[in-house]
């Protein structure tokens, strides 16, 4: 009698968990290296051996069914001890390890930090992959560590989350990027101007409530005017040289676009707000492990 436990194999397991965890075959097809027809096919597949659908279609996009939403944590388990068992001994030798890295950062970052850090990880490890993941509103990175899907990240808070393992990487001034030809670059902003302004500002990565700069506002009984959101924040930059919009963000981020020749320009912002302050997050789950040690290290060292 055939086992159905040889009708699947792990590569079947890794396409299904991020299936699911993506809710796309278009994003879990690029977070593989796999074509839409492979993860589509392999999705029939799953779904003939499961009895179930797995996923299915909600308005645009698609959700897990129940029986697919129970199979989350069992799998992220099973591809876990699967990559124990492939990491050899404990012991964590860059220059010969073969495994994945996973790194979720918020693109507000100082647009050159994250491409130094994957540079050093492919020049001292050059046998293991990194994924960097990006920070949105609908996914819990705390629940992503705690099962493995991620395995540190990037970005900054007001207050870091007191139930994760932080370390402060850098502090950033906080600065406004207006147009070249904007009036503030001449005379300069003081309080009112600055609130009334029209203001370009990130969706927040929070998934309720705003995000760093209009958090510190509304603790101080103030709210600016915010005329356009946009999820895309490296975009940000090129809407502020073609309008009359403000952009207030770390100065380390603004510079680079100013060194790239765009025209825009950097004026003192009238809030006395704290300096940015961008942390490395991880889980109590890989705090003594060496390999995470060792990619928490190079972060750090990627500052230098």
């Amino acid at each position: 009698m055939n086992n159905p436990l040889d009708s699947i194999d792990l590569h079947m397991i890794r396409v299904l968990h991020t299936l699911l965890t993506e809710s796309s075959v278009s994003r879990a097809a690029v977070r593989l290296g796999m074509s839409q027809p492979s993860v589509s096919t392999a999705l029939r597949r799953l779904r003939q051996l499961s009895g179930d659908q797995l996923l299915v279609r909600s308005g645009t996009g698609m959700v897990p069914t129940a029986r697919g939403a129970e199979l989350v944590e069992p799998m992220a388990r099973l591809l876990r001890e699967a990559q124990r068992l492939t990491a050899g001994s404990g012991r964590f030798e860059p220059a010969s390890a073969r495994r994945m890295f996973r790194i979720a950062a918020a693109d507000y970052l100082d647009p050159a930090f994250l491409p130094t850090v994957v540079a050093r990880l492919r020049h001292v490890a050059p046998g293991c992959t990194v994924e960097v993941l990006a920070l949105h509103p609908g996914w819990d990175y705390r629940h992503a560590m705690a099962c493995g899907e991620a395995d540190i990240v990037l970005g900054n808070w007001l207050e870091p989350p007191p139930d994760l393992h932080r370390a402060p990487l850098f502090e950033d001034q906080i600065v406004c990027l207006v147009a070249a030809d904007h009036p503030a670059t001449r005379r300069g902003l003081d309080l009112e101007q600055y609130l009334r302004a029209e203001h370009v500002a990130p969706t927040s990565l929070r998934a309720v409530g705003e995000g760093v700069i209009d958090q510190y506002l509304q603790r101080r009984g103030l709210r600016r005017s915010i005329a356009v959101r946009s999820a895309f924040f490296n975009l940000i930059p090129e809407m502020v040289a073609r309008s009359g919009l403000m952009l207030t963000t770390g100065r380390r981020y603004c510079e680079h676009f100013l060194r790239s020749g765009l025209a825009v320009s950097l004026v003192a912002c009238p809030v006395d707000f704290p300096p940015l302050t961008y942390y490395l997050l991880w889980h109590a789950r890989s705090h003594h492990d060496e390999a995470h040690r060792w990619l928490r290290e190079q972060v750090r060292l990627s500052l230098a």
